[in-house]
């Protein structure tokens, strides 16, 4: 009889403490939402935060990403951080959309950053503290309550690791080899940027009515703060690999993917941020200029004789047993201007893209269906050689 008197005593005694706990809680929830609806609570950014609750976002934060990149990221056998392309590709991102905030080498944080809360801190010094695996989760998914954004593409997880393989270049990295890497450098090309600077404007000697539209509206501004940076003064693209050759390109399939970036049909966080602020106008232009540009010369021809002549069986035959029509029906000269010229483009280049239609992680301009369609029924290794075959060959000559 007393052990059940005790039993049933110590029931009540936590059943009075879970209730108090319980009624705690709960006023402090109401405490909380009066707090917060009577305005009281402390949001202004120049106010900062109190230590514990920088401690704890940090905590949370660090947390959250080392277990999400252990279970989500699996580094490809075949993306090496250390490849120079691959950074050199992160470079000119890394200057328009991340240094404002975050600086870069011999570049101090914009204002606008240094009053925000919490400040964006500076990279050099944190990158060692990631795995790689962790700083490609940070850049493609972004952090909350931050400034962080996500990456502009969900499945441009190629450019993701661009971006690691540059950040982690970025520790001890000198001015200079900033300025070089990111295109601080390059130039518009000088008969762009005098029409548009010489006084009289496009009416000016060596104006002219071609000069005269591209730089209504001012079209050597834009190719000087945004695509100069990778694709080059002359169109052929900045490092070996990093960028896709525009000189010589149909205008229209260049009008067509600005247009497509623009929409996020074609996914890309390099191309969306840049074309999604042109008007049609300047879009033409761009692509009107490129296209006026010389071609560059060829590639290094496929030593492997094997190679070669699958290269060159897929671009000119195809695949006829698996429906895979031949490249060169569609990627010529004299074919739709709506389809790229690819002959003495990046083998990498290439490649990638191939992967990117079969991933179904492409698309955006007309006849998308019908690459994707082939894309998918090509193995890897006709992927590789006919890019490398692709990559030998000489521009072709346009009427």
């Amino acid at each position: 009889m007393k052990r059940r008197a005790r039993t049933l005593l110590r029931r009540l005694s936590w059943r009075r403490r879970l209730g108090t706990i319980g009624a705690f809680l709960a006023l402090a929830a109401i405490g909380g939402f009066v707090y917060a609806w009577a305005g009281l609570a402390p949001i202004s950014a120049r106010s900062g935060h109190w230590s514990a609750t920088a401690w704890f976002l940090h905590f949370a934060m660090r947390q959250g990403v080392e277990t999400r990149a252990a279970v989500s990221v699996a580094k490809p056998e075949d993306v090496d951080v250390a490849d120079p392309a691959l950074a050199l590709r992160g470079a000119p991102h890394f200057a328009g959309g991340c240094a404002p905030c975050h600086g870069a080498p011999g570049q101090a944080r914009s204002a606008i950053a240094r009053a925000m809360t919490p400040q964006p801190p500076r990279l050099e010094s944190r990158i060692p503290d990631w795995s790689d695996e962790e700083l490609f989760w940070i850049v493609q998914n972004g952090i909350k309550f931050s400034a962080m954004p996500a990456w502009p593409a969900e499945h441009r997880e190629d450019e993701v690791w661009s971006m690691v393989a540059f950040l982690r270049r970025l520790p001890g990295m000198t001015p200079a080899e900033w300025s070089r890497l990111a295109g601080l450098e390059e130039a518009a090309p000088a008969p762009v940027r005098e029409a548009a600077l010489a006084p009289g404007g496009p009416e000016a000697p060596g104006g002219g009515t071609r000069l005269r539209r591209l730089v209504d509206p001012p079209i050597g501004e834009i190719l000087a703060e945004s695509c100069v940076r990778c694709h080059g003064a002359d169109g052929l693209g900045r490092g070996e690999g990093a960028f896709p050759k525009l000189a010589g390109q149909k205008e229209a399939y260049l009008h067509a993917s600005l247009r497509a970036y623009a929409r996020d049909a074609r996914q890309s966080g390099f191309m969306r941020p840049v074309a999604v602020g042109l008007t049609d106008a300047q879009m033409r232009g761009l692509a009107e200029y490129y296209a006026g540009l010389p071609a560059g010369p060829a590639g290094a021809p496929v030593s492997d004789a094997g190679a070669r002549a699958l290269g060159e069986r897929v671009a000119t035959i195809g695949v006829p047993e698996r429906g895979v029509p031949a490249c060169a029906s569609c990627h010529g000269p004299e074919t739709s201007p709506w389809y790229p010229l690819i002959s003495g483009q990046d083998e990498r280049y290439l490649a990638l893209q191939l992967e990117a239609w079969r991933d179904g992680d492409r698309g955006g301009t007309v006849f998308a269906q019908v690459m994707r369609m082939a894309a998918e029924r090509l193995t890897d290794a006709e992927i590789a050689a006919v890019s490398a075959w692709y990559a030998a060959q000489g521009a072709p000559m346009r009427r």
